[in-house]
């Protein structure tokens, strides 16, 4: 009997389980963590969905209604281990259990058209396909500032509150979701706060006429590029526009899906109250408690906190094996195929804007779809990887816009419903 293995056990994770077991397939799931919940359980306590409630949920699982409409960090992560248990996962995860390679079989054929060998800290296993989940916000990326900085420095991944600074003179670097978070957390607890933000993103609040902004029903009405167009005027009129804050970069792209947009509204709040100051500038060197900017001009910090993001790594499978563009895993199918490797499918290595569980459902489902074909084909599998990255464009974003990774999406399983009626069950794509 054909087995698969998932890796990781977040929410990611737990929605390749949940699809792959549904449908009979013997699965093993591997945690390196003693609990489920992925980043969940270790992320910065001021953390808040920023999709709502009613919005960010497992399929036929969803949130509970007592909870606010942006749940907080622990209310998600109790969330995810009750879904765990109602499905029985729980039970079927192997716990502190690390990873630490993921091999092809031998074979003439295809990378990976042979299966998979797992070795864990417990032990080896031969698997038809893998199922990666280790999620992408693990691996902590700093910048290289000449110089030394003699006050404290904290990447966001390990952050967890105002109590892990020293001093009052905050400066943080990054002005993603995370960054304006940090800023905004420095800002609530009395502590001055400057935030580098070196290019202009559009500012998104979370709410409109009292409502999450993902639930306001006119807004289906229109086509993508209309409710970008809305959701700009929108917030123009609630919260105005980067020119209206002092030092805040204004915008090169001319729509939020063209560059970055950030949902937050409390970092324009403190910077109109005078908690955070905006940084326009790269930092050129530190020396001792002096950070030097690139325009010259240098500001005393006690602390640095570090939103620079992450790595997206992959760290069981041979970096020969992942082809990657601008140091990103390049992938097909909405993300799910790495380039060249059958029966290798990613789950959470995209982040299509908006609610994030719900992508991982979907995912897994077409990754089935892709494990049903190479089982119909007999021991070799069928090319699945190459037959998809023939007809689509390599992908390498992770930031993604949601109707962008829809019509991928939408692709994707219009060329396996083509590939399913025209080669047949046992048939291969190139023979």
């Amino acid at each position: 009997m054909t087995s698969y293995c998932v890796i990781g056990a977040g929410a990611a994770g737990l929605s390749a389980l949940n699809v792959l077991t549904e449908r009979g397939y013997q699965v093993d799931c591997y945690e390196k963590s003693d609990r489920v919940g992925g980043h969940w359980n270790t992320d910065y306590d001021a953390l808040h969905l920023i999709t709502s409630r009613d919005m960010t949920h497992f399929e036929g699982f969803p949130m509970p209604a007592e909870y606010p409409h942006f749940p907080r960090r622990d209310q998600i992560r109790d969330y995810i281990a009750s879904y765990a248990r109602a499905r029985g996962h729980d039970k079927r995860i192997s716990f502190d259990t690390e990873v630490l390679s993921v091999t092809p079989v031998d074979t003439d054929g295809p990378t990976g058209s042979a299966g998979w060998n797992v070795t864990t800290t417990s032990g080896a296993g031969t698997y038809d396909g893998v199922l990666i989940a280790n999620g992408h916000l693990w691996d902590p990326k700093v910048p290289d500032v000449p110089g030394t900085f003699a006050g404290k420095q904290i990447h966001s991944g390990s952050y967890r509150n105002v109590g892990d600074i020293e001093g009052n003179r905050v400066l943080v670097v990054g002005a993603g979701n995370s960054g304006c978070d940090l800023a905004v957390d420095v800002a609530q607890h009395r502590l001055e706060a400057d935030i580098v933000v070196r290019h202009g993103s559009y500012f998104q609040p979370k709410m409109y006429f009292g409502r999450p902004r993902q639930e306001l029903p006119f807004m289906a009405e229109f086509s993508p590029s209309e409710q970008d167009l809305i959701a700009r005027l929108l917030a123009r009129v609630s919260i105005g526009e980067n020119a209206d804050y002092p030092g805040l970069p204004v915008p090169k792209h001319r729509t939020l899906a063209d560059g970055a947009t950030v949902v937050n509204d409390l970092l324009l709040y403190w910077i109109h109250h005078g908690r955070v100051g905006v940084v326009g500038h790269d930092i050129s060197r530190f020396d001792g408690n002096t950070v030097h900017f690139a325009d010259g001009t240098a500001r005393e910090y006690d602390t640095i906190l570090w939103a620079t993001g992450f790595h997206p790594s992959v760290p069981f499978v041979d970096d020969a094996l992942i082809a990657r563009r601008n140091q990103r895993p390049l992938r097909y199918a909405g993300g799910i195929i790495p380039q060249g490797l059958e029966k290798l499918y990613y789950i959470g290595m995209a982040a299509p804007r908006g609610p994030q569980i719900p992508v991982y459902g979907r995912q897994s489902e077409i990754a089935e779809r892709m494990i049903t074909l190479h089982e119909q084909a007999g021991p070799g599998g069928a090319d699945v990887a190459a037959y998809v990255a023939r007809l689509q464009e390599a992908e390498d974003r992770i930031d993604i816009p949601r109707d962008i990774w829809n019509d991928q999406i939408a692709d994707t399983e219009r060329l396996l419903d083509a590939y399913a009626a025209t080669v047949g069950d046992a048939a291969r794509i190139g023979k």
